[in-house]
């Protein structure tokens, strides 16, 4: 089940900095809500394991409940105990507990049209969730450009699309404790989800006009009429077990164990103790559907927690940790592990991942909100109007060698939002490449000059628009105190310094540099120019961060991943009609692909890099491939070690 759609807000993602978004055993009793710090849980065990494989995390579970926020480590550990419903591998949909994807093509997805009258509730033509009345602007049926939105009346009959989508589970799933799996237990997960005590992001509930089970194997939902899903073949919610949390209320599970601390799935593994500050041990599912066929090949799997990075490593070549989770930062360690795989040490796994290092622009600060006074005090002259500008910075940041100097050449510089490796990634677009003498040209085309004769000191303005002559061409630059951003920084200020861009940077804590708005700095559109990192845990096109919905400001408040402040109706026009299609349609590849040129053209933010996910495991560790898509323990069924994989 996704966590994010096109107009979620990505905030994790900044929090993360890269951050940068399941189920239990039956009692007849209520249990006394116990404190992770307080008692270990112990469930009972299979025969002890003659084998364990240990995963080394770099944090604690915040909780194991999947609708209570749950951190990076929940998420790996809920991985195991879960399998799927659907993976996300190189960026394809893989049905693991469904039998198929189901698609417009086969027909278990349709789109019908559906009349309406005044009061009833609908997605309106901006993707608002409405009650239609006169005045309301809305796509009829078969609408899905801007060029034929209505406005309606209030009398005349009308008909919009909704979509209607059929989920068909396998046949012979079953829960850790041996009861069968059915669609009733993801109809109850829906309910689960719903109620206001989870913490779960609302977008697609929101959306959802009916989510029901219609006989043991198939759920049916109906998304409310006028919503249009390009990823509606994903809409399945994760099972809950709805005979062992149900006869609690639901604003209960997330403090009950058999929800929170112990909760089984119908995946390889099942929970047997969670030591507090130490370990998490699991053993195999003696009820797990692929157990015939060999799965899994581990008896047993530890989870344990360390933080630190050279702690980690130490414990991988003691053999105390079998596998390093990408959770434990290894950024900082790339020589190191390249040098312990050369020495046979350890398999050492780097990827480009789907979060991206940004350098954002303040092209329109929030003070600009109100309209651009050049006399007004708090109006930051406006250095970023001109195109010409963003792209001559572009030109004289020398990103590779941030990639060859900082992440030993293992990731590289983005053209565009999506990632590389996405399906939808243009490839015709042309890179910007470190060029100082184009840079400066574009500079001066904004109207900058160097006009003391002295590569040493920033351009001034002299025709640039809205600034005012003899203006340095001199920006706050602010980003977090990270060791890897310090040499970062370095290596940006000296090849900005090559085109006269002058650089006072700044570094700050990152609660400071994340802090909400209008006191902070990034959501607060305060800067000239910031370091952050943004990325998504879902594959469809994020080309909303850019949008002018998604600016952070006072009427949403300051909620929104376009911290830039970057207006363009031509952009917003493309990225909607790219969101109204469906994979199958041309549109949906034409309109993506409108939104990549236009963001390479005007950068309203300038990506730096791809961030790494890394991962290390012991050498003979066999059937682990990280994936920039994928949980890193998406296939822990069929890892196993064999010195033939050495």
């Amino acid at each position: 089940m996704r966590t994010s759609k096109h107009t979620i807000k990505l905030l994790i993602f900044f929090l993360f900095l890269i951050l940068t978004m399941a189920c239990g055993f039956s009692s007849a009793q209520t249990e006394t809500p116990v404190a992770p710090s307080e008692i270990p849980v112990t469930l009972p065990s299979a025969t002890p394991a003659p084998s364990n494989f240990t995963v080394c995390l770099g944090q604690e579970p915040n909780t194991l409940y999947p609708f209570g926020g749950t951190n990076a480590a929940a998420r790996s550990v809920l991985s195991v105990i879960q399998d799927g419903p659907i993976d996300i591998v190189e960026y394809e949909y893989q049905p693991v507990i469904l039998a198929k994807l189901p698609s417009i093509e086969d027909g278990d997805a349709q789109i019908v049209k559906t009349p309406l009258k005044v009061g009833d509730e609908l997605v309106d033509a901006n993707g608002n969730l409405t009650l239609l009345a006169q005045g309301t602007r809305v796509r009829p049926a078969g609408c899905r450009a801007d060029d034929c939105i209505l406005t309606y009346d209030g009398t005349t009959p009308l008909e919009v699309d909704q979509m209607v989508v059929n989920f068909r589970m396998r046949d012979g799933i079953t829960w850790a404790d041996g009861t069968p799996l059915t669609a009733d237990d993801s109809a109850y997960a829906f309910t689960v989800a719903s109620d206001a005590s989870s913490i779960t992001n609302t977008y697609l509930i929101d959306r959802t006009q009916t989510y029901e089970a219609t006989d043991a194997q198939t759920i049916q939902w109906w998304g409310k009429p006028g919503f249009i899903d390009p990823a509606y073949f994903t809409n399945f919610w994760a099972p809950a077990p709805k005979h062992a949390w149900s006869q609690f209320p639901i604003d209960q599970l997330p403090e009950i164990d058999i929800a929170s601390r112990a909760p089984i799935g119908w995946g390889p593994y099942m929970i047997q103790e969670w030591i507090a500050g130490d370990h998490i041990t699991l053993t195999k599912n003696p009820y797990y559907y692929r157990l015939a066929d060999g799965y899994p090949k581990f008896n047993s799997v530890t989870f344990r927690f360390i933080s630190d990075p050279d702690a980690a490593l130490s414990e991988l070549v003691a053999g105390r940790c079998d596998m390093i989770d990408p959770s434990i930062r290894l950024d900082s360690h790339v020589g190191l592990l390249r040098e312990m795989q050369s020495a046979g040490e350890a398999k050492v796994f780097f990827k480009p991942g789907m979060t991206i290092e940004w350098l954002g622009l303040g092209t329109t600060p929030a003070s600009y909100d109100d309209g651009y006074d050049p006399q007004f005090q708090n109006d930051r002259q406006d250095i970023f109007a001109d195109a010409h500008t963003r792209q001559g910075i572009a030109y004289c940041l020398d990103r590779q060698s941030v990639v060859d100097n900082v992440l030993f050449g293992m990731t590289s510089v983005p053209i565009t939002y999506l990632p590389v490796g996405h399906p939808l990634y243009d490839t015709t677009l042309k890179p910007l490449p470190f060029d100082p003498a184009n840079g400066i040209s574009l500079l001066e085309q904004a109207g900058w000059r160097d006009t003391d004769g002295n590569p040493a000191t920033p351009l001034q303005a002299v025709t640039v628009q809205n600034v005012a002559p003899g203006t340095p061409l001199s920006l706050n630059y602010y980003t977090t105190t990270a060791t890897q951003r310090r040499q970062v920084v370095e290596i940006l200020q000296a090849s900005l310094a090559q085109c006269g861009v002058g650089l006072n940077v700044q570094y700050f804590s990152q609660d400071d540099l994340y802090a909400s708005g209008p006191a902070g700095l990034l959501f607060g559109r305060r800067f000239d120019l910031i370091q952050y990192a943004m990325g998504v845990n879902s594959i469809e096109p994020p080309c909303d961060w850019f949008t002018t919905a998604e600016i952070p400001n006072a009427s949403n408040a300051w909620v929104g991943t376009n911290v830039t402040g970057y207006r363009s109706l031509q952009y917003d026009a493309a990225c909607r009609a790219a969101q109204l299609a469906l994979p199958h349609e041309q549109p949906y590849i034409d309109s993506y692909r409108q939104t990549q040129a236009l963001f390479s053209t005007e950068l309203p933010a300038i990506p730096l890099y791809y961030r790494l996910r890394i991962a290390a495991a012991r050498p003979d560790l066999c059937h682990f491939d990280l994936d920039a898509t994928a949980n890193p323990l998406w296939n822990i069924e069929s890892m196993d070690l064999d010195p033939a994989c050495q």
